[in-house]
């Protein structure tokens, strides 16, 4: 699980606009945001980059998922 839409949103940074930045497809940003796929460690590490927060950031830890 990540928290990829709640750093955007904090942000308020829209998924087309990182998907760019990405090089990725909106389609595969929102498979990441909607937590359907999650993304390879490296683009995670890429994606951390580009918001401007840490890895650990976009990550939910284990103990905090329902």
């Amino acid at each position: 699980m990540n928290r990829i839409k709640e750093v955007l949103d904090e942000k308020g940074i829209k998924q087309t606009w990182l998907a760019d930045k990405l090089g990725k497809s909106y389609n595969m940003v929102n498979s990441y945001v909607q937590n359907r796929q999650q993304p390879r460690l490296e683009i995670l590490y890429q994606i951390a980059e580009i918001l401007g927060v840490e890895v650990k950031d976009l990550l939910i830890e284990k103990k905090d998922v329902k």
